[in-house]
């Protein structure tokens, strides 16, 4: 099991995890002395070129790795049509990150109902060694037509939680899984507590992926931190 967080570019996460003195341009390293795994978020607001991608490569340790969250110009903009030009894109800057490149997260607008059709064109795009994870946030989503679209490309869906509850259903339509925490139930806000984490835990065996989106704070930290504690898994390099 892989846990981190939705991106380390916070500033209120100076205390938390960064030392008041350190440098932005330093922040990534010293993320990666901690945890295993990032969610990149920064590709969703603008895709960076390929040598900010080998930057991010070189900054972190055998290892590691980044899951990059797919262009809004992709999934919000094209709402999934004509997809190759941008995830040929996407994968042209993002193979920069080599051996460290994890999934890819294709986040749909909530307001994109079911188009398992437009899915299945998009998927077919990704070179078949490429992990792809797919979070819907319309109810329509939820069908078996889409499953079986997710199921024949391999692809995960992104189990998705706030206040402690799945906002999704827990298919499991690949052999590794991928978890993003948006909001916990617990104060201070929006931090998870214990019972919401430990409840969790039976879901994600084997090959896991898990992200915590609640970054205010610094609860994204703290959060990741103990649920590594409490499933033993690997956090910080010794």
């Amino acid at each position: 099991m892989r846990i981190g967080t939705s991106g380390w570019q916070y500033t209120d996460w100076r205390g938390p995890l960064y030392p008041p003195g350190l440098a932005q341009r330093h922040w990534l390293r010293h993320y990666a002395a901690s945890f295993t795994t990032v969610e990149n978020n920064n590709a969703f607001y603008r895709l960076p070129a390929r040598t900010t991608f080998e930057r991010w490569r070189d900054a972190t340790p055998d290892g590691f790795v980044m899951a990059v969250k797919a262009s809004r110009y992709l999934t919000h903009m094209k709402r999934l049509n004509d997809p190759a030009e941008p995830v040929a894109r996407l994968m042209d800057a993002a193979a920069g990150l080599g051996t460290r490149l994890g999934p890819i997260l294709l986040q749909l607008p909530p307001t994109l109902q079911a188009a398992p059709e437009r899915l299945d064109a998009c998927l077919r795009e990704f070179p078949r060694h490429v992990r792809v994870a797919v979070e819907p946030r319309h109810p329509t989503w939820w069908t078996g037509d889409v499953r079986a679209v997710l199921e024949h490309h391999h692809a995960a869906l992104c189990w998705a939680d706030r206040l402690g509850r799945p906002l999704t259903p827990l298919w499991r339509t690949t052999d590794w899984t991928y978890l993003r925490l948006h909001e916990g139930p617990a104060r201070p806000w929006p931090d998870y507590d214990d019972a919401a984490l430990t409840a969790w835990i039976p879901e994600l065996t084997g090959d896991a992926y898990v992200y915590f989106n609640n970054d205010p704070n610094g609860a994204a930290v703290r959060n990741a931190r103990r649920l590594a504690e409490l499933t033993a898994a690997p956090r910080t390099r010794r």
